[in-house]
């Protein structure tokens, strides 16, 4: 059996920027992708606090701070917008003993304030 768990967080990421003629995605800072244990073209769920829409895309490397909405995306948000992002893994029951969810704490510039490991055991 397969279950599907958190694992990764950026919380309340602030919008930066947004580009509607653009390929598509988010692009986030390369440090924080880094920090939150994410991938360049991995698939999130961004939550937006602001209007409540929440979509998937995928992450492209961005500069430091930076947080874009491209594409489609930039319809669905606003800058300055508070965001979650966040990423899920399907987790077969011999790795949930190694299994740990990263969440990553930023401020209102998008620099990391804390990190935090939690295992799901």
């Amino acid at each position: 059996m397969l279950i599907k768990l958190l694992k990764s967080k950026i919380h309340l990421a602030t919008i930066t920027d947004k580009n509607l003629f653009y390929e598509g995605s988010i692009s986030v800072d390369k440090e924080l992708i880094k920090k939150a244990n994410l991938r360049p073209f991995e698939a999130v769920w961004v939550y937006n606090l602001n209007n409540g829409i929440r979509f998937e895309t995928y992450l492209i490397e961005g500069n430091k701070g930076e947080v874009v909405l491209n594409g489609a995306a930039a319809r669905l948000g606003e800058v300055g917008d508070k965001i979650i992002i966040v990423s899920y893994a399907w987790v077969s029951q011999e790795e949930l003993n190694n299994f740990y969810t990263t969440l990553v704490y930023v401020d209102e510039t998008n620099q990391i304030l804390d990190i935090k490991k939690v295992f799901s055991s």
